[in-house]
């Protein structure tokens, strides 16, 4: 994965998933040469890169226009608004 690629793990190929579980085998490996101090650094780098990953996928969402908007009017809307959809059709 290069240093710009977001995507989530499920839009990959299969090629890439192979080598995905490959780095996490040699990531495994190399986790087991650590000290523990440098464990909890890994922790905390590997906790700032989800984190930044996360953010980067926020932040996509947001950048969509009106979904904040739409978001927040549903959760205003009362359930009892709402159509259950089997009664709608039955014959899906």
């Amino acid at each position: 994965m290069n240093s710009t690629d977001n995507s989530p793990i499920d839009d990959r190929s299969s090629e890439d998933l192979v080598s995905v579980t490959e780095l996490q085998r040699q990531l495994n490996e190399l986790l087991k040469q650590l000290s523990p101090e440098r464990l909890r650094v890994l922790t905390d780098f590997a906790a700032y890169l989800a984190n930044a990953e996360s953010e980067a996928a926020t932040q996509e969402l947001l950048a969509i226009p009106g979904l904040l908007e739409r978001i927040q009017q549903n959760q205003a809307t009362p359930k009892t608004d709402y159509t259950n959809w089997r009664t709608l059709r039955s014959d899906v």
